[in-house]
């Protein structure tokens, strides 16, 4: 059997073709880092997994971990959902009706049909994720401020996307809900629906004027204009006119929401994810620092003790000073260990080096004032053989001061510490700390979460949690 040469240049195992003419052998390529949503993934995965509850804060903080888990799980499985949300009576079931091509969401003239969130699955094929679910919400403007917020915080976070709904111009409670989805990290769609109901030449100055009326942070957003449920008028053969229901107009809402999910869906999820989870680290770190708040001020009061006996029995102003650093930083340890967050000498020393940084109290001032009620108290022990020990009476009362300031600004030193531990809770590796480094290396993180980020990622007060 005759053999045929291989083709110049192959570099196939057992290729007798001469040695200048063989390839070398190709260099494994660099490992390329993972896509952004395939990072979260894999941190959250681990995440979560290094996640160590004790029993009661399993117990307290249940509907939150519940919430996190729901949001991993669509994570996995690749299935976003995008929710309506807006006044009553602006067509939002109509609008869900119209998406799915059938009558799944209740719909009637009467308002407030919809009373709680319902959730169906979009059976549209989307490159990328594994399904939709398009989820209905009750109306917002029937209901007080306060509960207002509530169930936009709600809807937030049980949704991926929102498409807020209007049927008019932008009012007081759209621009309230918007601002509330917005300052969450909510990306969102602005729809108009029941265009059928404006004149065609009155459109374009409602769009503009919806456009003027957007907060700061909204200003990208541009409203779609569809018609869920359109009706025309028919001329009956008694000469009367009715109306009749036509075909949906929902067109540019249809191309915008496929093309956005298949391009950014799984960062949606992503990032909707990353934020569950942040909320959450964040909650257990409040839990903790209320449940050590009584220990935590026990154990400030007993350092404070003993850094002011340590200041008024010692002469020296540069041993007052490095005791006293000593001493918080022990304190900062102790802190630690006690509300369960971990940091080594060298993250508490970093610590009070922040805090002394940012608080003149704690910095330049007690520095201050203790070099000066430090020396003077050396210059009255030593002028104490000139004297004939008259210059030790007012040695006492420096001495006082100097342990009154060191107990206010060991108080003050734990107060501080344990707010930082708090902010500190997205550390390296954490969700929140993610979440801060996309926004400045990721343009379409950036992109959905430029009011978020705006706002500040804190949920809220934490002086009372403090001791």
């Amino acid at each position: 059997m005759t053999q045929t040469r291989p083709p110049k240049g192959t570099a196939a195992a057992g290729s007798w073709a001469p040695a200048a003419e063989r390839q070398a052998p190709a260099q494994d390529p660099s490992p390329v880092a993972p896509p952004t949503p395939e990072r979260c993934r894999l941190l959250l995965q681990r995440w979560r997994a290094d996640l160590d509850l004790s029993p009661r804060e399993g117990s307290q903080l249940a509907p939150e971990l519940a919430g996190l888990d729901r949001q991993l799980a669509r994570l996995e499985q690749r299935r976003p959902r995008v929710a309506v949300f807006g006044r009553v009576g602006v067509g939002k079931s109509s609008l869900l009706n119209a998406l799915l091509g059938e009558a799944s969401f209740a719909t009637d003239v009467a308002h407030g049909c919809t009373r709680h969130q319902q959730a169906r699955p979009w059976q549209r094929a989307v490159p990328g994720l594994a399904g939709v679910e398009l989820v209905d919400t009750p109306g917002i403007d029937e209901i007080a401020a306060a509960a207002r917020a509530r169930l936009a915080a709600r809807v937030a976070l049980g949704s991926d996307l929102v498409l807020l709904v209007l049927d008019a111009d932008l009012g007081r409670v759209e621009i309230e809900a918007l601002e509330t989805l917005l300052a969450s990290g909510k990306p969102l769609l602005l729809v108009l629906n029941r265009s059928d109901c404006w004149p065609t030449d009155e459109l374009p100055a409602l769009q503009a004027s919806i456009r003027r009326r957007l907060p700061a942070a909204a200003a990208h957003l541009e409203p779609i204009v569809v018609a869920a449920a359109p009706r025309q008028p028919q001329l009956m053969a008694d000469g009367r006119v009715r109306s009749e229901a036509v075909a949906p107009r929902i067109a540019p809402l249809e191309a915008a929401l496929l093309d956005l999910l298949e391009r950014h869906g799984p960062l949606l999820l992503a990032l909707n994810a990353l934020r569950a989870a942040d909320r959450f680290s964040q909650a257990l770190h409040r839990a903790r620092l209320q449940h050590g708040r009584r220990q935590a001020q026990e154990l400030i009061g007993r350092f404070a003790v003993a850094k002011a006996a340590g200041v008024a029995v010692n002469p020296l102003v540069l041993l007052d000073l490095a005791g006293g650093i000593a001493c918080d930083s022990a304190l900062v340890l102790q802190l630690c260990q006690l509300y369960g967050l971990p940091m080594g000498r060298r993250g508490a020393r970093a610590l009070l080096a922040r805090l002394s940084g940012h608080n003149a109290l704690l910095g330049g001032a007690q520095l201050g004032l203790q070099l000066v009620l430090g020396g003077l108290r050396q210059l009255l022990v030593l002028a104490a053989p000139l004297s004939g020990g008259l210059s030790l009476a007012p040695a006492a009362p420096v001495a006082l001061a100097q342990a009154a300031l060191a107990v206010h600004t060991t108080r003050r030193t734990g107060r501080l510490a344990a707010a930082e531990l708090l902010r500190s809770a997205t550390a390296a590796g954490q969700p929140g700390a993610l979440l801060r480094r996309l926004l400045a290396q990721d343009p379409d993180t950036r992109h959905w979460l430029r009011a978020w980020q705006a706002a500040g990622p804190g949920d809220g007060p934490i002086a009372p949690l403090l001791p």
